[in-house]
């Protein structure tokens, strides 16, 4: 992967600001890359050579300024929108979970043209990345998963690491990532409760919000992108057919995990929910975010706006593919 030297412009820096915006909104939609955003803000290869040089402590103004106003623009979408997200995913569940399938599938053809031809280095990946994230799919679904505090605390630090990836994929959701691990709405939570707080000045809660969630996602995102970035390069130089196949596979298998005619059901006493055995009380504080959820039977109504959210997902991440491919923005990807 050749990139030219970062030369900072206004047309640049705000083609940085509005890719950051689009990289948050992707981040917090289960569906929708980071990467692909920035592909089409035409910003991609600058971001992928500017952290590359940063990680590799070949500091200079330009890719340090330009990094700056993307990861910045993207914490600003997070910060103001993410109770928003979480409450529509919580309460407009089939709705949404429809809407994230033609997301997720819109960033297929990205990867697929970077990938062609799909000789058999290239199927062979697509079939493990397919298993894998299926698999992962299926373990959420089933209810696996960590349990407990501490467990939550490295689950949450491996989901940073996770959304991280999505920053420098194309085509790859890390909020899907985070969504079948389990930790797509408690850090959406952790992210309105930390604003909430900010602004209350509740420093306790700050603090609190801060370890619990903040800290350790925020640290597995660092670790991640500075991780993330070199082996992508290391591995589309050394197996870049295969490497290419499995972000194909990944992106099929998460489908598995969206099937969206499920809902959460009110707990009975004696459920086990984050490895607490409930009773009344327990039941009673419980949100509806951590309520089980269970497949149910839809309407041909529900059906039909299903395929229609489907279909409109689709055509957004289409369409954003489109502008990408017209501006030039994945050129030297």
């Amino acid at each position: 992967m050749t990139t030219p030297d970062v030369v900072l412009t206004i047309p640049l820096l705000l083609r940085s600001a509005l890719g950051g915006l689009l990289m948050g909104l992707a981040n917090l939609v289960p569906g929708i890359s980071g990467g692909t955003m920035l592909l089409a803000s035409g910003v991609y290869t600058h971001f992928i050579d500017s952290v590359a040089r940063i990680t590799r402590l070949r500091l200079a103004v330009a890719p340090v300024v330009l990094l700056a106003v993307v990861v910045g623009s993207a914490l600003m979408a997070v910060l103001l929108l993410a109770g928003a997200v979480k409450d529509l995913v919580v309460h407009q569940r089939w709705v949404m979970y429809s809407l994230f399938i033609g997301l997720t599938l819109g960033g297929l053809p990205v990867v697929l043209r970077m990938t062609r031809p799909l000789d058999r280095a290239a199927r062979v990946g697509a079939a493990v990345g397919f298993v894998m994230m299926a698999a992962l799919a299926l373990a959420q679904t089933s209810g696996s998963g960590a349990q407990g505090d501490s467990a939550s605390v490295i689950l949450l630090f491996v989901a940073g690491l996770a959304g991280a990836s999505a920053m420098i994929l194309p085509g790859v959701s890390g909020g899907y990532l985070l969504l079948v691990m389990g930790a797509y709405v408690p850090i959406l939570s952790g992210i309105d409760q930390f604003k909430e707080a900010l602004s209350a000045g509740d420093s306790a809660m700050l603090v609190q919000v801060g370890l619990r969630v903040i800290l350790p996602v925020g640290i597995g995102v660092v670790v991640g992108v500075a991780a993330v970035s070199n082996l992508l390069r290391l591995a589309l130089r050394r197996y870049e057919k295969f490497t290419l196949g499995v972000l194909i596979g990944l992106l099929l298998g998460a489908v598995v995990g969206l099937w969206p005619f499920r809902e959460p059901v009110r707990p009975v006493p004696g459920d086990v929910i984050k490895g607490q055995v409930l009773d009344t009380e327990s039941i009673a504080a419980l949100e509806v975010e951590d309520w089980p959820a269970q497949t149910f039977s839809p309407s041909a109504a529900q059906v039909g706006l299903s395929v229609f959210c489907i279909g409109i997902g689709l055509a957004v991440t289409t369409l954003v593919d489109r502008v990408g491919r017209s501006s030039g923005a994945g050129s030297g990807s």
